[in-house]
Order: structure tokens, then C-alpha cells, then sequence
């Protein structure tokens, strides 16, 4: 993946976060290294800054899904495998707008 990739992932991610941070329940953090943003307190979503690939918390079964469609990848850094994370490759405004939102209703349960 080239290192341009990366920069138009992790600035898709900060434009969209925009818009969710205007909720006070949602706020910046980190997680593991990776920017990411939590709501209520949970982490739901972060950028992977060498790649710019989306990584959202979502349902193991969703996730599996999002893989077998070929929308996501596995997210396994240092080769662990966390079975409710994707990692959406493609930078894709519309897509991931609605996957954020996924990821921040599950986190939440709302």
C-alpha cells in the first residue's frame, strides 16, 4: 500500500470524525497507537496511518460478512485476530459514513 493511500484514509477518517465529534458523547482518543474516536466511552472506529484503512468495531457477524463480500479485511495486528473489528481498505465517503455509524451504534448499543 502506498504511503499516498494512507494519507487519503486518515484524512477521509479525520473529515468524517468531524461530524461525529459536533456529539459531545463522541471524543478522540487512542487505542494500541491508532488515532481512533469513542462514544459514551467505547472505542468504535480508528485509522490505521500506515495504510489509511478504516477499522470499526462491529458485530462478529457483520464483520465476517463485510469480509466475505471482499468490503473488509481482518484486522489482526501483530497477527491476533479481533474477530468483531474490520478493516476497510478503500477510502469511500459514502461507505464509510454509514459503517461509522454502524460502529458507533453497536459500541453504544443504540
Amino acid at each position: 500500500m502506498t504511503a499516498g493511500r494512507g494519507a487519503e484514509g486518515e484524512q477521509l477518517f479525520w473529515n468524517l470524525a468531524d461530524d461525529l465529534l459536533e456529539d459531545p458523547a463522541v471524543t478522540r482518543s487512542t487505542m494500541m497507537g491508532y488515532p481512533c474516536l469513542r462514544a459514551d466511552g467505547a472505542f468504535f472506529a480508528c485509522v490505521e496511518r500506515n495504510t489509511g484503512h478504516l477499522i470499526v468495531k462491529l458485530p462478529a457477524a457483520r464483520v465476517t460478512e463485510l469480509i466475505m463480500r471482499g468490503q473488509a479485511l481482518p484486522f489482526a495486528p501483530n497477527g491476533r485476530v479481533f474477530r468483531e473489528w474490520a478493516a476497510l481498505p478503500k477510502p469511500d465517503n459514502d461507505e464509510w459514513t454509514a459503517i461509522l455509524e454502524e460502529g458507533r451504534s453497536f459500541a453504544t448499543g443504540r
